[in-house]
């Protein structure tokens, strides 16, 4: 796609169209990490709002309720018939989401330079209006929410990325929504269906999914969060 035909809104790469030149490598890592760094900085501008974050957490738990939603602890029971069940569930929210995504762009940006491009404006994209979400609609997860009457596994199980809410500086607790886990996950897999022409490649589709499975057992989402993210991206796309 050359210059005068590219238009202002994120999308993949069309075929047949030539291979665009590889972004330089010190630019991307500047770009991406920056954006990171921006990102973080603005989660922790959303910290403090402890009431407003539990007052939409009791609106978005009665919200559900009254569309008929499944309650999010059907999926943590579950979970809990086994240590090592919920712990490797613990292990995956903890450990697969940011690698994941860092590993999908770096196989991009290798071998699919015009869909890392593509892939790149529309992470930005969702990260970013998901920090404004963040900011304005604060939101404690139902590991927190007593009425969910649901385990906060990571806590009692391990393993745990968090501190207690009070005193961990190194996150923003109060931003269930929307969820970028969810979020990036479901970018993922869209974008190796995108790129790739095996006939195995809407496998990748079972990443979002389990990520799904996994965020609503360990209580850390509700299921308005997936909702939110997956309309964020589609408006990306």
């Amino acid at each position: 796609m050359n210059a005068r035909s590219e238009p202002a809104r994120a999308e993949p790469p069309q075929a047949g169209r030539g291979t665009p030149a590889r972004p330089p490598l010190v630019r991307e890592l500047l770009l991406v990490a920056g954006l990171f760094l921006v990102y973080k900085f603005g989660r922790q501008l959303a910290t403090g709002h402890t009431a407003d974050a539990f007052r939409n957490a009791r609106r978005v738990w009665d919200g559900e309720r009254a569309l008929r939603l499944p309650d999010e602890g059907s999926v943590q029971s579950l979970l809990l018939h086994g240590d090592a069940l919920v712990q490797s569930a613990n292990t995956y929210y903890a450990a697969v989401h940011f690698p994941a995504t860092v590993a999908f762009l770096v196989w991009l940006y290798l071998r699919r330079p015009a869909h890392y491009v593509w892939a790149r404006r529309v992470l930005a994209a969702v990260t970013g209006a998901a920090l404004v979400l963040h900011l304005l609609f604060p939101l404690a997860p139902p590991r927190m929410l007593a009425a969910a009457g649901m385990v906060d596994t990571a806590r009692v199980y391990g393993p745990s990325v968090y501190g207690p809410p009070a005193t961990d500086e190194l996150s923003n607790q109060f931003a269930a929504m929307p969820s970028l886990h969810f979020g990036w996950a479901l970018m993922v897999a869209v974008g190796l269906v995108v790129a790739t022409r095996s006939r195995l490649r809407w496998l990748w589709l079972l990443h979002p999914l389990l990520t799904l499975l996994v965020i609503v057992g360990t209580a850390n989402h509700y299921w308005l969060d997936v909702v939110a993210a997956t309309a964020l991206l589609g408006l990306a796309l």
